[in-house]
């Protein structure tokens, strides 16, 4: 082993720099814009629904990524009840009749 770099203990992890931009970061509606889940929603509220391509569309997110979001925020942490039906070969998504979006999870106490 020759001088110059110096080696550091075997079972030690380099330091992570801190990121800067996590401590100034706020939320989409702090700064007056709509996340893309407030997005989903929408489409979803709509009385004519939305497709996965919409959801696509609306969110940037591949398709799995929108059905994982259908099903585990919106059906098991929002509480919300999807229907969905095929129509000409389509499945439509929308909230099932009388929901309220603006509830918090489930046994969280919102």
């Amino acid at each position: 082993m020759g001088k110059g770099k110096s080696r550091r203990a075997p079972h030690s992890r380099p330091k992570r720099r801190q990121n800067k931009s996590v401590a100034t970061k706020t939320s989409a509606q702090e700064k007056g814009r709509t996340s893309k889940k407030d997005s989903v929603i929408a489409l979803l509220r709509k009385p004519e629904g939305a497709t996965i391509k919409a959801m696509m569309k609306a969110t940037g997110w591949q398709s799995h990524s929108v059905r994982g979001f259908l099903a585990g925020t919106v059906c098991k942490r929002m509480g919300l009840k999807l229907a969905s039906e095929k129509v000409d070969g389509e499945r439509i998504y929308r909230l099932a009749a009388g929901q309220n979006t603006s509830i918090g999870r489930p046994g969280k106490g919102a």
